[in-house]
């Protein structure tokens, strides 16, 4: 088969961010659509079949546009754009650029980093009540916490409240050393981590003195009625259908409402029923109720998080073909995108 050149320049300022150190980005390309990346003076030398070369021109143009404008390129961002370039959409990165949320305490910004992600923060924007889905790692809880604490920073809401349930101790935390918050801390943990990370531990901590952040055990909720308030609920698949009712029934106005889970990381008792499950079931034909299901192509942390979650999925449908093992119900909500039901 006859082989194909292109030739294009990268500017010398962008060349190392979208090279990757020691090449290591270029050789994923490299590996990943079978062309030969060449550097010269002039720029660079792309060869192989014609549509892998461009294939490979397609995600280096949008690497070397999300360079340009202020990003510094992550492996992350190298294989997404190189997953989006198979549906030609290796673009998809620089178009969300400009979606910004909110800056951490230390500058720096929180933005959506894939279409999943875009599609769960525009379900946020839109919806009273957004329940966001998949696996660990795709910013679930991150992105919810972001757009909370900025709602709260614009006075749209008085204050938040974040909960989860402390399904480990069974909500029965007495056998824990310690007072009441250090038998509670544990479990909330990384909402703490992630409100410590936007917000800063000084001003957390003012708010928190104040009342207008609360961070409580799922149980806590039972009898409030919660107004002007942007609550998230953690961790959700933990929960039992009486809890989520509770907690669903709590909203008062004024109010906007993020549930996260991981169907596939339950620690309920086998016999239980979760309570996100149900509430799938229960409210998919209910207006102003968002159902966003994130997937193991949006997961944002280290990419070896990705390959095992990828892994993990490959195997339950393994097992669950040939009837090996118990596999999790059928939840009836659109995979990798957003619904108003």
């Amino acid at each position: 088969m006859d082989e194909f050149t292109w030739k294009m320049s990268v500017p010398a300022e962008h060349m190392r961010n979208v090279f990757g150190e020691y090449d290591s980005y270029i050789k994923k390309i490299e590996k990943e659509l079978s062309v030969t990346i060449v550097n010269r003076d002039e720029g660079i030398k792309i060869t192989g079949r014609e549509q892998d070369v461009n294939q490979a021109r397609g995600v280096l143009e949008s690497l070397i546009a999300l360079s340009g404008r202020g990003n510094t390129i992550q492996e992350q961002n190298v294989d997404y754009t190189l997953e989006m370039s198979y549906e030609h959409r290796e673009d998809a990165l620089v178009e969300m650029d400009g979606e910004m949320i909110c800056h951490t305490v230390n500058g720096k910004p929180v933005k959506p980093k894939t279409l999943g992600q875009k599609q769960y923060v525009d379900a946020i924007r839109d919806h009273m009540i957004t329940f966001g889905l998949g696996p660990a790692g795709t910013g679930k809880t991150y992105l919810a916490m972001a757009m909370a604490i900025t709602a709260f920073k614009n006075d749209e809401v008085g204050r938040i409240i974040l909960t989860r349930p402390a399904i480990e101790a069974g909500e029965k935390l007495g056998f824990l050393p310690g007072d009441l918050q250090s038998k509670v801390d544990p479990y909330l943990r990384p909402l703490y981590d992630a409100l410590y990370q936007i917000m800063g531990a000084e001003s957390f901590a003012k708010n928190m003195e104040k009342g207008l952040i609360e961070v409580a055990p799922l149980a806590y909720m039972r009898g409030r009625t919660l107004d002007n308030a942007y609550i998230i609920l953690d961790e959700a698949q933990n929960t039992t259908p009486a809890q989520m009712k509770m907690f669903l029934t709590r909203i008062g106005f004024g109010s906007k409402v993020i549930v996260t889970g991981d169907a596939s990381q339950k620690d309920l008792s086998p016999d239980t029923l979760s309570g996100l499950d149900v509430a799938l079931r229960v409210l998919h034909k209910v207006e102003d109720i968002a159902f966003c299901e994130l997937t193991s192509r949006d997961v944002v942390r280290h990419p070896l998080v990705q390959k095992i979650v990828k892994a993990y999925e490959a195997y339950e449908a393994r097992t669950a073909a040939s009837g090996k093992h118990t596999v999790q119900p059928k939840t009836g909500y659109n995979r990798g995108r957003s619904s108003k039901r």
